[in-house]
C-alpha cells in the first residue's frame, strides 16, 4: 500500500474516531429509576380514618363526691389497681357518722319498748280470754269481761304502734347511712386509677349545673379497650360490624395490630370547617395486646374491605393518571409507557387486570426530573424495590 493510501485510510479512522466521541459526548445520559418487579399476591381494598382516632378504654369512670367537703381519707394513689366497692375517697364526715349512730341506738330502743308493748298485748289477750270464759260460767260479770277485751285490743294496738315505730327507726337508720355514703367515693368497677386531683385535707367542690370541673378521681379499666375512629361519610356505608381491621399506632412504630370493627356510630358528626364523618369503634382481637396500650393514645384503623389472593399486583405509586405505568425494556434500557386495566386498590398495592405480566419491571420514582416514556434508563442500584407476597 502506498504512503498515500495509508494516510488517507489513518485519516479515515481519525475521523471515524472523532465522530464517535462527539456522539458519546452528545448523547444524553440515562436517567436513574427504581424499579418494581410486577408480582403475584394478595390485595386487599381498605378504608382508613380521616383524623387520627384515639385509644379508649370500655369502662372510665371520671368522679367526685355529689356533695362538697374537706377530703378527710385518700387510700389510693394513681396507678393503683383497685377492687369494685374499694373506697376511693372520702370527705369529712364525723357528724354523718354520729348521726348513724344516734339512728341506731334509736332503733334499738324503740324495738325494745315494741317487744314489751307486745308482751303486754299478749297478756291482755290472755287475760281477755280468761275472763271470757267466766263469764260464761257466770263466775264473773259481763262487764269485766268487756273490759278485759277492750283492754286487750288497745294493747294490741300499741303493739303495732311501736312495730310501726321500730319500723321508721330502722328506716332512719338507712337514711343516716345513705347521707354517710354519699361522703364517700367507691370504685364502680375493678380498674386503675388513672388521675386524682386532691390532696388530704383540700376541699372538694362540685360542678356546677352546666359548668365541667376536674373530676377528683379518674378510674380506667385497662382490661378492655377499643380504637375510636373517624371515617369519611363517602366511605362509612361500606364498613360493616365484623370487617377485619389492622390497627397502627404512633406509639408502635412499624408495628401493626389485628383487630375487628365493633360498631358505627348511628348518626354523622357535623364539625364546623371540617368533612362530615362517622365515627368507627375498631377492638383488639388479641388480650395480649391490652397491657401494651394505654388510653389516650392516637391510633389508626385500616378496615379491609374486600381481599383477593393470587391475582397480578403492583405498587400504587408506579400509577401514572389514567392507569398508565413506565415499563423499563431490558433490551435497551428504555421506558415504555402502557396503559393497564386496574381491579382493587389501595394505598400500597393495586391489582392488574390486564397490561401487564409478572416478572416485567416498572418504575416507581414516577416523580423524578426526565422520567417520561421512551427515555434511556438506569435502575438505582440497591433500591429496586418489588412486592411482598
Amino acid at each position: 500500500m502506498s504512503k498515500r493510501l495509508r494516510r488517507i485510510l489513518y485519516s479515515l479512522i481519525a475521523i471515524g474516531i472523532f465522530l464517535v466521541l462527539i456522539q458519546m459526548a452528545t448523547r444524553e445520559k440515562p436517567v436513574t429509576v427504581v424499579l418494581a418487579e410486577v408480582q403475584t399476591g394478595r390485595v386487599e381494598s381498605t378504608v382508613t380514618n380521616t383524623r387520627a382516632g384515639t385509644v379508649k378504654a370500655c369502662r372510665r369512670a371520671r368522679m367526685s363526691p355529689p356533695s362538697g367537703g374537706q377530703i378527710n381519707k385518700l387510700p389510693v394513689s394513681e396507678g393503683e389497681q383497685v377492687q369494685r366497692g374499694q373506697i376511693l375517697l372520702e370527705l369529712w364526715n364525723d357528724d354523718l357518722t354520729a348521726q348513724v349512730k344516734l339512728a341506731r341506738n334509736e332503733a334499738a330502743a324503740v324495738t325494745a319498748s315494741a317487744e314489751q308493748a307486745c308482751l303486754v298485748a299478749d297478756n291482755a289477750e290472755r287475760e281477755a280470754k280468761r275472763m271470757l270464759s267466766l263469764s260464761k260460767k257466770k263466775l264473773a260479770s259481763d262487764e269485766d269481761a268487756d273490759r278485759s277485751s277492750t283492754n286487750a285490743l288497745a294493747n294490741l294496738a300499741a303493739c303495732n304502734a311501736a312495730k310501726s315505730q321500730a319500723d321508721v327507726s330502722a328506716a332512719r337508720i338507712d337514711v343516716t347511712t345513705a347521707q354517710l355514703e354519699r361522703s364517700r367515693l367507691r370504685a364502680p368497677f375493678m380498674g386503675t386509677i388513672a388521675e386524682i386531683n386532691g390532696e388530704l385535707g383540700e376541699f372538694v367542690t362540685p360542678s356546677p349545673t352546666g359548668v365541667q370541673t376536674l373530676p377528683a378521681v379518674d378510674l380506667v379499666d385497662n382490661s378492655c379497650l377499643y380504637i375510636s375512629a373517624p371515617i369519611d361519610e363517602v366511605d362509612a356505608p361500606t364498613v360493616k360490624p365484623g370487617m377485619d381491621a389492622r390497627i397502627s399506632l404512633d406509639a408502635f412504630p412499624n408495628q401493626t395490630f389485628p383487630g375487628i370493627v365493633q360498631r358505627i356510630a348511628p348518626y354523622v358528626l357535623e364539625v364546623e370547617k371540617q368533612a362530615r364523618t362517622v365515627d368507627v369503634e375498631t377492638v383488639f382481637i388479641s388480650p395480649d395486646d391490652f397491657g401494651r396500650m394505654l388510653p389516650g393514645y392516637s391510633a389508626d384503623s385500616e378496615i379491609i374491605l374486600v381481599v383477593r389472593n393470587n391475582v397480578l399486583k403492583i405498587p400504587t405509586e408506579a400509577l401514572l393518571e389514567g392507569n398508565r405505568v413506565l415499563v423499563f425494556s431490558d433490551s435497551d434500557g428504555l421506558l415504555v409507557e402502557r396503559t393497564i386495566k386496574t381491579g382493587l386498590s389501595n394505598w400500597q398495592h393495586t391489582e392488574v387486570i390486564s397490561g401487564l405480566k409478572a416478572g416485567e419491571r416498572i418504575v416507581t420514582s414516577i416523580d423524578r426530573k426526565g422520567v417520561k416514556d421512551g427515555v434511556r434508563a438506569a435502575p438505582e442500584l440497591n433500591t429496586e424495590s418489588s412486592i411482598l407476597q
